[in-house]
């Protein structure tokens, strides 16, 4: 009797773990972030990035589980706990409308024969310390980072499959953010934006159809956050190296009548930055109220904030960061470099001394206090969605950013005649020249529409959708103080130019189930834009620009699935893609830049399965006509973008995550390419020993290497959690060799480097908050000596060659640590 109670007894206490992977019962697709409770034990799980929860320490007997995904019906589900437990949970969507609607005609899905990831918020959040957005995402596949002022606060950029941010479409819950003209994205301009962001979706080649720029190298998707039915309150500070600072305050009203939701957010980003006097001073807000009804969503979204950043883009010349190998005169001291890389820049004795006695690497060409980039820009949404029936979906969006501001500059010994004016009459003397400030102004708007209707039924996915945009924008410029008296109207600018754009296009996509395993793929975009800019540039060209382009891109593909676990898919897109304002305005009297065409392969297979996930991709981006940098300079000393005839990227990308054990997990990418131009011209100009003449030469090189594009990019994350509330992951990149022009020079590249960074988060629910973590951000924490990013220029004096090569240091070992407490 006694062994028998003890048995009993035994068994209560014996404990196991309920598993499985949660998905979507109509299409299969894993989802990341649902809820598993147990409902009588107060305790859940989160499904992660691949669809997987683990429910440790469950009790025997049976268990009632609750899940819960937003915009899915909950779903109860008994299990049976007398071992460990595997479970495979299929919800069903709800016929009540939520926010991925706005974003669900722009991105892809796992019938998509395209390449994509997927970022949901857990995962941004564990990441985001205050960086700018491309840190957060630097361990997707085949994607670079670069900081001007090396420590990822202030200006930074990214660069996917080698492609810059011209030629990523970026997008805001479906917005386009990509200027208009230049046709890049600041994200210094969206300070903290990762905190308002549900998920993230980045496709990589010319993806599906979306609004804004065509996409040349990649998308990236932003859905900013979506309904909270719960009421909350966060506050996250984050302290760190170069006096970084980080305070952000979010609130929530959660559901109110079961129809209103209310959000906000205001945040406050300051550093000193890695490079001298690269400091960062970002503030931003965002609010958001919705009304959710059974089949109807409004919802309007205001965010933006303002930017005043200490300019870090000159770069690091190589005779301050490198040691010295020989110099253009023979020498081979470091101070001799140095001395010869300021004759050729034509700095003063001043600028020269700043370079001598820098840091060789935080060394910044700017020491004028006012040297800053001052740039606000706020943005207004409106969404609409409505379910007329189960299969039918219709959205409009209504959208305007506002964007106004300026960056000041020094100027020593500035011409009168680069103003506009005449020279200044002191008594007898003629004046030629002054130290001047000046600010170059950008004052624009952006505003349009953009649709879709979406429609589901049977074995038929289908939407209609496109935009219509319009950009205004004013350039100007300004001398708001002169040493020498300048002869100058009152609110005199020295140019004023405007550009107009009108930007339309339509889609139509669809999947369609061919067979049980076969779905075919089609996307039709018809894109229109007339571009219209006249004025006098900032070095006094007149300039006048009137031209129209009409695009056709379509896409084919099919996506063929084995079982649930693995899939095959192919695809053969044609994107086309307008030049941006500089090829415009820097273009030789009588040369019109040609538009560009990227016709685009991929292929690959996917594979899920318990603890595995893994994936495989073969491109080939074949470019007609791509505009590159060759050297040439315009009338103005401007350089200039040529189109050159074909140049293609290929290569092979394998990315994937394993759970090794219940506390080891690791994910890593992969990407092996080539990028090349077939034939290409570099110029250059030689101006005669006494540098009174001008004449252009030529060199031809054949299979030349595209510039700063890295044939090797690599990707790991191991995380470790020793216990549940501990996690602690080395994050790793490795970046080969890039160029920094077309001709595959050795003496002109960024060596490859490998970084590692470590991330250390303890996560705490007490009962008197919602959670409270402490994270610690231990940033290349071997103190690696590496420049992500840089440039290059060249000329002939005659016999001797002058070449200058300029880096961008990025910091050695630092650190972030935060604090967020969520109630």
């Amino acid at each position: 009797m006694v062994a028998i109670s003890c048995s009993l007894s035994l068994n209560a206490l014996a404990q196991f773990t309920v598993s499985g992977t949660v998905r979507d019962a109509k299409t299969n697709e894993v989802l990341i972030g649902a809820t598993i409770q147990i409902e009588n034990l107060k305790r859940h799980a989160i499904s992660d990035e691949r669809g997987w929860f683990e429910l440790k320490r469950t009790p025997t007997g049976q268990q009632d589980l609750l899940i819960k995904f937003l915009g899915y019906e909950e779903l109860h589900k008994v299990v049976n706990v007398t071992d460990n437990v595997q479970v495979e949970i299929a919800l069903e969507e709800s016929t009540q409308l939520t926010d991925e609607v706005v974003v669900y005609s722009t991105r892809a899905n796992e019938k998509s024969p395209t390449t994509f990831t997927n970022l949901n918020k857990i995962t941004i959040q564990k990441q985001n310390f205050g960086q700018d957005l491309p840190f957060i995402l630097n361990w997707t596949p085949s994607l670079v980072t670069t900081s001007d002022a090396g420590a990822g606060v202030g200006y930074t950029g990214l660069r996917i499959r080698g492609s810059d941010a011209t030629r990523i479409n970026v997008t805001i819950n479906g917005i386009p953010l990509n200027d208009s003209e230049s046709q890049g994205v600041y994200w210094v301009d969206v300070p903290d934006i990762a905190t308002s962001t549900q998920s993230i979706q980045v496709q990589r080649g010319v993806g599906t159809s979306t609004n804004g720029a065509g996409a040349f190298g990649a998308s990236i998707n932003l859905q900013t956050n979506t309904r909270n039915d719960k009421p909350y309150a966060n506050l996250i500070n984050t302290y760190g190296s170069f006096n970084t600072h980080r305070h952000t305050v979010g609130i929530g009203t959660g559901l109110i009548n079961n129809k209103f939701v209310f959000d906000g957010r205001m945040s406050l980003i300051k550093s000193d930055g890695f490079i001298d006097r690269a400091t960062s001073d970002l503030k931003s807000f965002y609010l958001s109220g919705g009304y959710y009804g059974q089949k109807t969503i409004i919802k309007a979204i205001a965010f933006g904030g303002r930017e005043i950043t200490y300019q870090s883009w000159y770069g690091v010349p190589e005779s301050r960061l490198k040691d010295p190998v020989s110099g253009i005169f023979g020498g081979s001291s470091k101070e001799f470099l140095m001395l010869e890389t300021a004759s050729i820049e034509g700095w003063n004795e001043e600028q020269t001394n700043n370079l001598l006695n820098s840091n060789n690497r935080t060394f910044n060409i700017y020491q004028y206090k006012d040297q800053v980039d001052n740039y606000g820009q706020n943005h207004f949404q409106l969404h609409t969605s409505h379910r007329f029936t189960n299969s039918l979906t219709a959205n409009a969006s209504l959208h305007y950013t506002r964007g106004n501001g300026y960056y000041e500059e020094f100027k020593y010994a500035d011409k009168f005649s680069n103003y506009g004016l005449a020279n200044a009459i002191i008594g007898n003397d003629t004046i030629k020249k002054s130290d001047v400030i000046r600010r170059r102004w950008l004052d624009n708007h952006f505003y349009g529409i953009t649709y879709s209707v979406n429609y589901e039924k049977d074995k038929l996915s289908s939407v209609l959708g496109g935009a219509l945009n319009r950009y205004d924008g004013d350039h100007f410029g300004e001398i708001i103080w002169a040493k020498v008296a300048v002869n100058a109207p009152k609110d005199y600018r020295h140019y004023f130019n405007n550009g107009d754009k009108l930007d339309f296009n339509i889609f139509w996509k669809n999947n369609y189930q061919l067979t049980d395993k076969l779905t075919g793929f089609i996307d039709l975009q018809y894109r229109t834009v007339s571009y219209q800019a006249a004025g006098k540039e900032n070095k006094q060209n007149e300039f006048n620009i009137n031209v129209n382009y009409k695009f056709f891109n379509p896409k084919l593909g099919l996506t063929y699935a084995i079982s649930n676990e693995q899939q095959f898919y192919a695809s053969y897109s044609i994107a086309n893609k307008e030049p941006m304002r500089d090829d415009f305005v820097d273009a030789p009297t009588g040369v019109a830049p040609k538009s560009e065409m990227l016709r685009n392969v991929e292929a690959g297979w996917r594979f899920k399965k318990d603890r595995i996930l893994l994936n495989a991709n073969y491109y080939l981006m074949s470019y007609k006509n791509q505009l590159v940098l060759t050297g040439k300079l315009s009338d103005t000393g401007a350089s200039i973008r040529t189109n050159v005839d074909d140049s293609y990227r290929t290569g092979v990308e394998i990315d994937g995550s394993v759970r090794i054990s219940q506390k080891l997990f690791w994910n890593a990418n992969l990407t092996l390419s080539r990028n090349k131009i077939q034939n290409f011209i570099e110029v250059l100009y030689d101006y005669g020993v006494n540098f009174d003449e001008f004449n252009e030469i030529q060199k031809s090189y054949t299979n030349s290497t595209i510039s700063f594009s890295p044939s090797v990019i690599a990707g790991s994350g191991f995380s470790y959690h020793p216990i549940q509330s501990i996690d602690v992951t080395l994050l790793t990149k490795y970046v080969g060799k890039q160029y920094l022009d077309n001709t595959t020079n050795e003496e002109r590249r960024i060596d490859s480097y490998f970084i590692n960074d470590l991330r250390l988060t303890y996560s705490w629910k007490p009962s008197f908050i919602r959670e409270l973590s402490v994270s610690l951000l231990a940033n290349n924490i071997f103190d690696v000596t590496y420049s992500s990013n840089g440039y290059t220029y060249g000329y002939l004096g005659g016999p001797a060659v002058y070449r200058q090569n300029y880096y961008y240091p990025q910091a050695g070992r630092n650190f972030l640590a935060m604090i967020a407490i969520k109630f």
